[in-house]
């Protein structure tokens, strides 16, 4: 046996393993006609590739009999998340295959408007949530999405994919340590076919097998063939019945092979010579049949008669998609399906209120949230007894209970990830990052999953992901960043950075309200350092409007957060003038109209902020300005900012570091001018 076809899995006798499984004649041939399905997609969408009518196609032939038998085994209502080669679970699920061919072909009909290709979609009428081609991030989804299912009670079992190589991510551990400690009723199903790309398994793993890692995480672990539809059924089915009498995570290791490359462009010429030889007896779809016509289940005209059926019923589903017109071009349509639908309605409060810290107004709007929104679950490290780094949800556990206030292991993908799915399965999520610094740990999350999702397939993403943030309290170069600038190049995702308490409470029920996701950047040197006054009421301030804090002739500061505060001060020992301060309040969507207003009115423009200067959002204002000002400007726009270094721990360095110490210099530059 080569080097390379030892770590493989087959069985000697495959037929006599069907005879392992007690399944009906009736239920096998039913088995049958979902298992010969995506075969012959497969075999009709070769063909097309090398016709050029589809751009790109993964294969899964051979491992038909995983993707089959998981989705067979799963109730309808519940969610699976399947990966690039598991066409098969889309036909089980009935997606209506004129509608998966215009997918393929980018057509309107599609699932994703032709934004995204192949498998890259989603559908909440087939309970399927689709992957991203980053691979790993799907997990920590299926946490979120059974967390939804143990918190409402409906014993439903979410099934995820992996396959062997993306296993090698950190979304993979993560999601994984998290469904452990939370019993959380998921599937994790690890589609073990020996080859990452043309990479082999023991240049990826170093360890025996999948099944092993359960030790690990303190979870079952069960391996099966993969290539044997009744085992991959029977195995589902029994880990099921497991999850329903006590909800908690398995590892569902599936045997196979990738007969084909990782996808067609790729070949095989990486695979050592016999390999696919070899495992060519293992064919999920050709050991069925013989097991089928050995045990006269079927007889072969039969089978013939269901090909020849399914085969008119492919080319009509091909040809009707076809047929279809191209994508229609409408530039309105791209732009308002960034987000998703959403009409503020605005609350006034009811009182005038009383004065109260930053951090206060904050915790004050997230614990009415949580009384307004019962389906709102609260994650973060240490947020529950000991009520978070900064003390924000301290008494929550008391209120609200461990199911909707959770503290979470250091994992802020699978989090985030966790986040999305509640959102899919129709709840809320609010994800503390204890700093905004450790948000990089997520970064794939929010900026390809969250963003992008409503626009790709329709889905929206319930999320706020709070950001406590911000230099001034001597924490060194981890624990001060800025990095809000990071997040606003991202269509799709909404950026709130209030710089008062009335603002940070009304802007953070506005953001609970917003369907879309929503980062919600705080201060953190303004926590305990700044009072004002805040209604005890419900009200609400909308996102995307930016407020004049200040009116003046002489000079407009646009700014936000801290930089507001900054603005002030400087404006009070500049008393021989007038400043127009502008407080953005929101980063994106931006209040471009406000902008334009002040500064039109001004005739000078200086653009504030804490993070470090290039390609900070200053960057893109003052070319707002320019575009829409040019002619009102008596001076060129300037931006004050951090310097362009890390943010630096001791407290002379730090002061140094940040943009108010450039503030007043600035000023009197422009209006010298």
């Amino acid at each position: 046996m080569s080097e390379d076809s030892k770590y493989n899995y087959m069985p000697e006798s495959h037929l006599a393993r069907f005879k392992n499984f007690t399944f009906t004649p009736s239920e096998c041939r039913d088995i049958y006609k979902h298992l010969i399905l995506p075969r012959l997609i497969e075999e009709k969408m070769l063909v097309l590739l090398r016709q050029g009518k589809i751009s790109k196609w993964f294969s899964g032939w051979g491992q038909e009999a995983v993707s089959v038998g998981c989705a067979y085994a799963m109730d309808d209502q519940e969610y699976i998340l399947p990966m690039h080669r598991n066409l098969g679970v889309f036909t089980t699920r009935k997606i209506p295959l004129e509608r998966l061919f215009a997918q393929f072909q980018g057509k309107a009909n599609g699932f994703t408007n032709g934004r995204d290709r192949s498998f890259h979609f989603g559908s909440q009428a087939h309970k399927l949530v689709g992957m991203i081609s980053h691979l790993g991030p799907q997990l920590g989804i299926a946490d979120g999405i059974a967390l939804s299912a143990k918190i409402k009670q409906t014993k439903h079992t979410t099934l995820v994919f992996s396959g062997d190589g993306g296993a090698s991510e950190g979304d993979f551990h993560e999601a994984l340590n998290v469904a452990a400690v939370w019993d959380l009723p998921v599937i994790f199903a690890i589609e073990n076919n020996c080859w990452g790309l043309s990479t082999p398994s023991r240049e990826q793993f170093r360890c025996k097998q999948f099944i092993d890692k359960g030790i690990g995480y303190g979870m079952e672990a069960i391996q099966v063939d993969g290539n044997n539809i009744l085992e991959v059924i029977d195995a589902v089915r029994k880990i099921k019945d497991q999850i329903t009498q006590n909800a908690r995570p398995f590892i569902l290791e599936l045997m196979t092979f990738r007969m084909r490359g990782h996808e067609e462009a790729s070949g095989t010429k990486y695979y050592p010579e016999g390999l696919q030889a070899q495992w060519e007896p293992q064919d999920p779809v050709t050991t069925f049949e013989s097991y089928l016509l050995a045990e006269k289940i079927m007889d072969q005209k039969t089978m013939d008669q269901i090909k020849k059926d399914y085969k008119q019923e492919i080319q009509a589903a091909f040809d009707a998609a076809n047929s279809a017109p191209k994508i229609q071009v409408d530039l309105q349509k791209e732009l308002q399906d960034v987000y998703a639908p959403h009409q503020f309605t605005p609350v006034q409060p009811t009182d005038q209120g009383e004065e109260l810290r930053f951090i206060d107004a904050i915790q004050d709007g997230l614990k009415m949230a949580m009384q307004r929104h019962p389906e709102l679950v609260l994650m973060g490290q240490d947020i529950a007894e000991y009520g978070g780094a900064f003390k924000v949800t301290e008494g929550f556990v008391a209120e609200f209970g461990k199911d909707r206030v959770r503290n979470t292991p250091l994992c802020e993908s699978a989090i985030i990830g966790a986040g999305l799915g509640l959102s899919i399965a129709g709840m809320k999520a609010m994800v503390e990052m204890q700093f905004a610094d450790f948000v990089s740990v997520g970064f794939n999350q929010i900026v390809n999953n969250l963003a992008k999702i409503h626009w790709r397939w329709g889905q929206n993403a319930d999320v706020v992901v709070r950001m406590p943030t911000g230099a001034g309290t001597a924490a060194g170069p981890f624990h001060s960043q800025s990095n809000e600038a990071w997040f606003v190049h991202t269509p799709g995702l909404k950026v709130v950075y209030p710089s008062n308490p009335y603002d940070a409470k009304g802007l953070l029920l506005a953001a609970f309200e917003d369907p879309n996701p929503v980062l919600f950047f705080e201060h953190k040197y303004l926590y305990r350092s700044l009072k004002g006054l805040v209604p005890a009421s419900y009200y609400n301030v909308p996102i995307g409007k930016a407020v004049t804090v200040q009116e003046g002739e002489d000079l407009t500061i646009i700014t936000y957060g801290l930089g507001v505060h900054w603005a002030l001060e400087a404006a009070a020992q500049r008393t021989a003038h007038s400043f127009e301060i502008i407080d953005l309040r929101t980063l994106l969507p931006l209040d471009t109209a406000t902008l334009v207003n002040a500064v039109s009115k001004t005739g000078r423009a200086l653009v504030l902020h804490e993070d470090t200067l290039t390609a900070g959002i200053g960057g893109e204002i003052t070319a707002l300005i320019n575009e829409h000002c040019f002619s009102q400007l008596d001076a060129p726009v300037l931006r004050v900012a951090s310097l362009d270094t890390p943010v630096p721990f001791a407290a002379d360095l730090e002061k140094q570091f940040l943009a108010q110490h450039r503030l007043l210099e600035k000023i009197d530059q422009l209006l010298a001018f």
